[in-house]
């Protein structure tokens, strides 16, 4: 079945984790043995063929980089020049994989559904590129307005204000406190240009701010139920539901520790932990528990975001194993058009009326 992911890290595995993306995922593991620099080398899950494989013809691709003041113990670029000079080396790879044509930027309606043509047209998927839409993962890189702008004419279509801890014009997983008149200015900005607030990684404070001063489009890219794991990093049912009552999908994540209590990160293992992909249908089935429908859920699967098969359901070897989710759903009494619209209905419903 055609898939949509709305949330990898194309880029940062190709730059900061030094992975060829267009080979296959099992040379992308073979070169990687014995390196020690990163905690998940050679357990990477995601490649440009495996997606291909697994007819995951859409995606929703990230920029990521992260300005870190002098008392911020996070990694990140020491000023917002160096985090914007980062993202554009990410966004030049996208381009290098355009023209190979391993790659396409998706970026309006009609290149929507051109692509979506050409996945359906009955040709073998081996030849046919992954669109990509382009997602800003934190907003520390847009040194100021006027870069909001050039990224909007880059291809720019998605922007999660804040990342992990403080940030320039918002506060994320792990901070607090509001976005305040720099960041309302960028929504402002964002709605004037209809680019879609992507709410994952505010922490409460500033979602809540977001959602009162944003009137365009809102998605939460990759983001599970706190009722379920309890941590600010899901969201809240009041939340979810702020979000269903403003039309958002929200994407499943498979990063272990988000899935599944009392994961302690470098010593939890996912099996130990019982944390197979069934725990993403659990999420998954809460938010349409909520809505009283399951027109909100997708996937938004975080694979390879920073962590590896480590950090992962146990049953699951590479992203082609979100194949197996229409089963689990289907197992659960979901209808098929429920199956259809969580694979790649509900994201095509949203784009289609965002950029209408």
């Amino acid at each position: 079945m055609f898939t949509i992911d709305a949330h990898l890290d194309l880029s940062m595995n190709a730059l900061e984790w030094n992975r060829d993306l267009t080979k296959p995922l099992h040379e992308i593991n073979e070169r990687e043995k014995g390196l020690t620099d990163k905690a998940d080398r050679g357990n990477a899950t995601v490649s440009l063929p495996t997606l291909r494989e697994a007819e995951i013809g859409l995606v929703v691709a990230t920029q990521i980089a992260r300005y870190v003041a002098p008392d911020n113990p996070l990694p990140g670029w020491h000023s917002p020049a160096q985090a914007w000079a980062q993202s554009q080396g990410q966004l030049a790879w996208y381009q290098a994989m355009e023209d190979l044509g391993e790659m396409v930027q998706i970026a309006d309606l009609a290149s929507l559904e051109k692509h979506l043509a050409l996945w359906h047209d009955g040709g073998s998927t081996g030849a046919k590129p992954i669109g990509y839409i382009l997602s800003l993962e934190g907003a520390d890189s847009i040194i100021d307005i006027r870069y909001l702008e050039m990224s909007h004419a880059s291809g720019l279509r998605a922007l999660g204000p804040a990342h992990y801890g403080p940030g320039r014009y918002a506060q994320g997983t792990d901070a607090s406190g509001f976005m305040g008149p720099k960041g309302q200015e960028l929504l402002k900005r964002m709605e004037e240009l209809n680019i879609i607030l992507d709410a994952t990684h505010l922490c409460d404070d500033s979602f809540w701010e977001a959602l009162d001063h944003f009137n365009g489009f809102v998605w939460a890219s990759h983001n599970n139920c706190r009722a379920l794991v309890n941590h600010n990093r899901q969201f809240s049912d009041e939340q979810l539901k702020a979000l269903i009552e403003r039309g958002a999908v929200i994407g499943g994540a498979l990063d272990a520790w988000m899935m599944v209590p009392g994961w302690i990160k470098g010593k939890s293992l996912p099996r130990e932990m019982d944390c197979d992909l069934e725990k993403i249908i659990d999420h998954m089935d809460h938010i349409c528990q909520l809505a009283g429908n399951a027109n909100h859920i997708g996937i938004g699967s975080d694979l390879d975001g920073a962590y590896g098969r480590e950090q992962s359901p146990y049953d699951l070897e590479s992203i082609g194993d979100l194949r197996r989710i229409p089963g689990m759903l289907a197992r659960r009494g979901y209808s098929e058009t429920d199956i259809e619209n969580v694979m790649h209905g509900n994201w095509l419903r949203f784009l289609r009326a965002a950029w209408a």
